[in-house]
């Protein structure tokens, strides 16, 4: 019988530490979710022109730099640059994110591309974005965009 016992605290072990890898599997698949509807939305309101929406998703010391070399520090700044930026700058944005890590249990950074689409004032630029986002009280919040242009091979 103590063979038994044994092996019963054995597959216990082994059950419940096979459910709590997969119980952080699904959290960091749902943190991934979450992420990308963040910065999914942030587009869908860039895209629509709505201050309201977008001072939402970021955190009150949000900032941003631009691949112009501007740095907009502070929602409310971010959020006018963002617009104003939009508007001077025509044409659809899209944001395919390639990466999310988790460097930590509430911080996330998002990498992937970033495309203006060509209109009728310019041609499209193709970019890379860096998204640093935190969760407070349960939702996903960009803290920092870091947008850039690929530089030629040296």
């Amino acid at each position: 019988m103590k063979g038994w016992n044994r092996f019963g605290v054995i597959l216990v072990g082994v059950v419940l530490g096979l459910s709590s890898t997969s119980a952080r599997q699904q959290k960091k698949t749902d943190d991934e979710a979450a992420v990308r509807d963040a910065v999914k939305q942030y587009v869908e309101a860039r895209e629509r022109g709505d201050a309201g929406a977008l001072s939402g998703l970021f955190t009150a010391d949000a900032d941003q730099l631009v691949s112009s070399g501007e740095w907009r520090r502070g929602r409310d700044e971010l959020v006018r640059g963002t617009l104003a930026s939009s508007k001077s700058n025509a044409g659809t944005r899209t944001i395919t994110l390639k990466t999310i890590r988790f460097p930590a249990a509430d911080v996330a950074i998002a990498d992937g591309e970033y495309v203006i689409g060509a209109s009728q004032a310019s041609a499209a630029r193709n970019m890379w974005t860096s998204f640093v986002l935190v969760r407070s009280q349960g939702r996903w919040q960009i803290s920092a965009i870091r947008n850039m242009l690929p530089a030629p091979p040296a």
